[in-house]
Formats: structure tokens, C-alpha cells, sequence
């Protein structure tokens, strides 16, 4: 059975992403898509980000 491993980010990581999500949200169609694609950058899933 394979493990979970959990990626601990520190804080100014977290409000950084956090932070481009809110600031070209007006770029995308939707909240997801936007989540989406800052989460790709940062090497995370885009529910750890939306979470």
C-alpha cells in the first residue's frame, strides 16, 4: 500500500498564492480555473490551494 505523504508550505508561500489567486481572478472564467492555474506554478494540487 503506498503512503500519503503531506507537503507542509511555509506561510509566505501559502499567502503568496493566495494573493495571485485574488489578483488576475479577473483573468480567468471562473474561481477554479484561476486556482487552477496558480497551483500549477507553485507545484501543489488545486484543492490544497482552494482549501
Amino acid at each position: 500500500m503506498k503512503e500519503k505523504t503531506t507537503q507542509h508550505y511555509s506561510s509566505e508561500i501559502r499567502e503568496r498564492a493566495v494573493r495571485m489567486v485574488r489578483e488576475h481572478q479577473d483573468e480567468y472564467p471562473s474561481e477554479w480555473a484561476t486556482i487552477q492555474s496558480i497551483s500549477a506554478k507553485f507545484g501543489c494540487t488545486a484543492e490544497t490551494l482552494r482549501r
